[in-house]
């Protein structure tokens, strides 16, 4: 598959998230928990999300992963217990739209990391997945994920 990288700037974006750590066999249980309770109290504020579901991933230490789950949000939203407020810092970000399973999604993870080498980019280190489509609703194959890498 080929992937089209590319370079785009935006705003911060204030965010809901639960960080926690997990392994990345215990990712899905986790992922569904942590967007069902913010999406449950964005339900108690009358709020809806500002856009799709994403991951932040702080480590790719597959076993202890660092991560961010959460839902942009339209302005800022205090939190609530785990649920804490935030944002996806704004500035460059190099970003890859991948098409098929998450369990392949590493293929998009090196030819984005390598474009960006290439056109003399620095990641940061962390990564965020954006989920364009429901699992529940998508054929494997046929899910998409936006994933982007802040720049320094």
């Amino acid at each position: 598959m080929s992937y089209q990288c590319q370079l785009r700037e935006q705003p911060a974006q204030p965010t809901l998230s639960i960080r926690t750590r997990t392994s990345v066999q215990g990712l899905p249980q986790l992922i569904g928990r942590a967007y069902g309770a913010i999406g449950a109290y964005l339900g108690e504020l009358g709020q809806c999300p500002a856009g799709a579901p994403y991951t932040a991933y702080y480590n790719m230490d597959m076993q202890d992963l660092d991560v961010e789950l959460g839902f942009p949000v339209p302005s800022e939203i205090p939190g609530k217990g785990d649920i804490k407020a935030g944002h996806i810092p704004g500035g460059k970000f190099a970003v890859v739209m991948y098409i098929g399973p998450y369990d392949k999604i590493s293929a998009a993870y090196e030819a984005l990391a390598k474009w960006a080498a290439e056109k003399g980019y620095e990641p940061t280190g962390v990564s965020y997945e954006y989920y364009l489509s429901d699992p529940g609703e998508t054929k494997p194959e046929d899910l998409q994920t936006l994933v982007m890498f802040p720049l320094k």
